[in-house]
């Protein structure tokens, strides 16, 4: 019979599989009726197996629940994963895997793009699925095809949307009249100042902040390319920060975490406050995450090599950071002026030159 854990709200199952080894599994309902028909089921399956070799279906649902669980603590992405499942449940709800076809998976992709989802999101959603069917086959050993590979879509070229300063300055007002969301303006403050990600910034802990040293420090987990990092803190960063110390002085004294509520806890999200202060000064098709682009714009529009922006960002590929190139044409242009000066390759001189070697001849004659 199932049982319940200590640690857990939802139904535990245990039983033996067809190798011989116990199993203890989470059934992922707080239904005892559920619980109890899913470990009988599971049962069937381990019996039938061992007995007469059959390979048992595996539903969408039943795959998603043990990937989602097995790698709940270790992927920085878990959110998102999740909203990425919600959408493929809606067409592989009930499917048994071991009956995935590359013709399944075509459908999937022309529905999506019918409801005019980008090739990205698409390629996210698609990729859960062949992530799970691979994990699955290699620790649970389901025999299960994978008729994802080889069928993402080719992504169009990243998207590069950045903000002038005075546009910013007039977000920060609309923010800052926002008192509903407080905090709002530290974020973009933040954002804008260190380049960091949203989830870098919502889920950063004042154990990781050195006001002393003027650095936030970022470990592998909270990072995108998994290593351990530091954030230089400018004026407008450190500002923020100390907004949100007075806050949390007032509010939330024994509060780990930098963007909090008054209760304590971490807030989740500023989507909706961010999309209403860009509405208020008309600023179209301006994503959260552009913050970061802007931030990287401004950088090198000053004139801060394409090396320095990378380390700040923190990309672990300067090709990533060559999108923002084109933004500091000036630097290519005062390379190419170089040129004016130097002798050519083929031995001619450059008319500057010339000019004045005969100046020089008419005063020494």
């Amino acid at each position: 019979m199932s049982y319940r854990r200590k640690d857990s709200p939802v139904w535990w199952a245990s039983y033996v599989d067809a190798s011989g080894k116990r199993v203890r599994r989470s059934t992922g309902t707080t239904d005892r009726k559920e619980a109890d028909a899913l470990e009988a089921k599971w049962k069937l399956e381990a019996y039938r197996e061992n007995q007469w070799e059959e390979q048992p279906g595996r539903t969408f649902e039943e795959l998603m629940l043990v990937y989602m669980q097995a790698t709940a603590t270790e992927k920085r992405s878990h959110d998102r994963d999740r909203s990425s499942a919600k959408q493929l449940r809606k067409q592989f709800h009930g499917r048994d895997m071991k009956t995935l076809s590359p013709a399944d998976i075509r459908a999937y992709i022309a529905n999506r793009r019918e409801a005019g989802i980008r090739a990205g999101t698409i390629n996210r959603e698609i990729g859960l699925l062949s992530a799970a069917l691979n994990w699955a086959r290699k620790e649970l050993n389901w025999n299960l095809p994978n008729p994802v590979q080889g069928r993402r879509l080719r992504a169009p070229e990243g998207r590069i949307r950045w903000i002038s300063r005075s546009e910013a300055e007039a977000l920060l007002d609309a923010a800052r009249a926002n008192r509903r969301a407080g905090h709002l303006v530290d974020f973009i403050r933040m954002a804008l100042h260190t380049g960091m990600r949203r989830g870098e910034i919502l889920g950063l802990e004042w154990r990781r902040v050195d006001l002393d040293r003027d650095l936030i420090y970022l470990e592998g987990c909270h990072q995108k390319n998994g290593k351990i990092g530091s954030v230089p803190l400018n004026q407008e960063a450190r500002a923020a920060l100390q907004s949100r110390a007075s806050f949390r002085a007032k509010h939330c004294p024994d509060s780990p975490w930098v963007f909090a509520h008054r209760s304590g806890e971490r807030i989740q999200s500023v989507k909706n406050a961010f999309a209403s202060a860009c509405r208020k000064v008309e600023i179209t098709d301006f994503r959260i995450h552009d913050l970061r682009h802007s931030c990287a714009a401004w950088l090198v529009q000053a004139g801060v090599s394409i090396r320095a922006v990378a380390e700040l960002l923190r990309h672990s590929d300067i090709r990533v950071t060559m999108r923002y190139a084109h933004l500091a044409p000036e630097n290519v242009r005062a390379a190419v002026s170089v040129l004016e000066a130097v002798e050519s390759r083929s031995g001619h001189v450059d008319s500057t030159t010339a000019k004045t070697e005969q100046v020089e001849a008419l005063v020494t004659d």
